[in-house]
């Protein structure tokens, strides 16, 4: 049953001046709190990341928050940092991301749906920056702005594949036609650079960095020469707070920020988690996808731009999933098939050790589905021990807290008595096709990178900008470790193939695309949404 919000406030050690309650079990939590508990000490870091994503499904947010409510069984003082769901996985394929059974966290829906306002201020303020380009290139162009170097898209929190390439400016009186581009929300600069600032000085000072045209004579014009950052800020000002909510037994979860790790960085907000290293003992957070993206995001981009230094990290499989990196097919994921487990568990076996390239230590969280078979679950948990991992049984879903303290002792034990020797995987400092080539052989073993002309072309313009000293942010399927979403499993020697890289200069970061991998995502044949219609409303 939930508890009202002050209640959960109370119980995170957050004074009640400092919550600012949307309705009786959500509320915002300013963010001067942080400045009272500035000398206190941080917590202990947490990451928890899962295998290569199948259709089978692994769990990640619902391992992140029974790891939370068995933690707290045992007697941590524990906090636990997620990211605010998109609309667009909402009502398209993937769903909610509450987590489920009896590790989820609650108000469910409205965490979901609208929440508290935040992705509708991220929207706004990504569009009100498009509207004034296509304003002042009509009213005179003062700045010399090339329509058709425009590189600010417009964005919708939601899966419109007809967005994604548009012509506006059209009809007599509407401004200079162009051809111009939609994203999802959570695949945009605003968002990660809403993820990535400290603080909301640190927020300005990025927005102002954004690059969002080309002159005629190819100098870049940023957001400040725009002079609506104040406007910006206006509309910002209550999504920079960090969410305060519960989970199913009543443990304060902060949850903030949303970028997918497939085609952004896929962390929650530093504000939140340099808020919970403050208030909590343990803090548990999650980073989207695979240990191959959304991990590898957290320890190259996130915790240098934060200055965090992660404790520990748990990586999430389940029985099914690591069948259908076998060879099994999804209609066979249930049924009994030791062979396929044991040849998927490679693939469990490149994440657990592209964990430990960062010199992070490891427990593996076996996740349990009620269909597993118990020679299955012994099986994997032998491949493990014989492997030299620490492995955990994990039946938060089914039995919440009571199912998850096995996990959580088997953390808190790794956490006292293995110190982390976390580092980022390169030196940002090293040329960029360095980098991309270290993150694809490293993480994704590949055993080369090739460029389009396109992508070489853009690299060699960011070195002559001086941009060649910042994070990669790969931009990847997030269904295979190649670039390939059919091959599964855990292959090695292939090729990647950047084919555009785009410079992200207010989040401080180029993002390489590879595959047709696409920053608009359409909607399957038969969306969520439809499905919701034999749902109460």
């Amino acid at each position: 049953m939930m508890e009202r919000i002050e209640k959960i406030a109370k119980k995170a050690g957050i004074d009640e001046k400092y919550v600012l309650p949307y309705g009786h079990y959500k509320a915002k939590i300013d963010m001067a709190l942080y400045d009272e508990l500035k000398g206190k000490k941080d917590g202990k870091l947490l990451l928890v990341t899962a295998i290569t994503p199948t259709k089978a499904g692994e769990g990640k947010t619902t391992t992140s928050i029974a790891l939370t409510e068995g933690l707290a069984k045992i007697g941590q003082n524990v906090m636990l940092c997620l990211r605010e769901p998109s609309l667009g996985p909402v009502f398209g394929i993937k769903g909610g991301a509450t987590g489920g059974g009896l590790a989820s966290i609650e108000p469910k829906e409205d965490i979901n749906l609208h929440f508290t306002g935040d992705m509708h201020a991220l929207t706004t303020s990504i569009n009100l920056i498009s509207a004034i380009i296509d304003n002042h290139i009509f009213r005179g162009n003062e700045l010399n702005i090339d329509p058709n170097k425009v590189v600010w898209k417009r964005a919708l929190d939601m899966n419109d594949r007809a967005l994604r390439d548009v012509e506006v400016g059209l009809g007599k009186g509407n401004g200079t036609p162009r051809t111009d581009h939609f994203l999802i929300t959570v695949a945009s600069e605003m968002m990660a650079i809403l993820c990535l600032a400290k603080d909301e000085e640190d927020f300005l000072r990025r927005i102002n960095n954004i690059i969002v045209a080309y002159t005629y004579d190819d100098r870049p014009i940023r957001l400040e020469e725009l002079r609506i950052s104040h406007a910006i800020m206006k509309l910002m000002r209550e999504a920079l707070k960090p969410n305060l909510v519960q989970t199913v037994e009543n443990n304060p979860t902060l949850v903030h920020g949303g970028p997918f790790a497939n085609i952004a960085h896929g962390c929650n907000s530093i504000i939140a988690l340099k808020l919970a290293l403050k208030l909590g003992d343990i803090v548990v957070t999650e980073a989207g996808f695979g240990a191959d993206l959304g991990a590898e995001k957290f320890f190259d981009i996130c915790c240098p731009s934060g200055d965090l230094k992660p404790d520990g990290a748990v990586v999430v499989a389940t029985i099914r999933a690591l069948k259908m990196h076998g060879g099994a097919s999804l209609e066979d994921s249930d049924k009994c098939n030791v062979d396929a487990l044991l040849a998927g568990a490679e693939n469990l076996s490149t994440h657990v050790e592209n964990v430990k390239k960062f010199g992070v230590p490891v427990v593996v969280a076996i996740n349990h589905f009620a269909i597993d078979h118990d020679e299955e679950v012994e099986a994997l948990r032998l491949y493990c021990i014989n492997k030299g991992y620490e492995v955990a049984f994990l039946d938060g879903f089914l039995k919440g807290g009571d199912g998850s303290t096995e996990l959580a002792k088997k953390v808190v034990e790794m956490l006292n008595t293995t110190k982390s020797a976390y580092h980022p995987l390169y030196d940002k400092n090293q040329p960029i096709k360095d980098k991309i080539a270290t993150i694809c052989r490293e993480i994704y073993r590949a055993k080369d990178v090739q460029y389009t002309d396109l992508a070489l072309e853009q690299i060699a313009k960011y070195e002559k900008m001086g941009f060649d000293k910042t994070p990669i942010c790969m931009a990847k399927t997030p269904q295979s470790l190649t670039d390939d979403p059919l091959i599964l499993g855990a292959p090695r020697d292939f090729i990647i193939t950047i084919r555009e890289v785009n410079l992200s200069a207010g989040a401080n970061f180029l993002v390489a695309l590879t595959g047709a991998i696409l920053t608009m995502p359409g909607l399957p044949k038969v969306p969520a949404a439809v499905k919701m219609e034999d749902e109460p409303y």
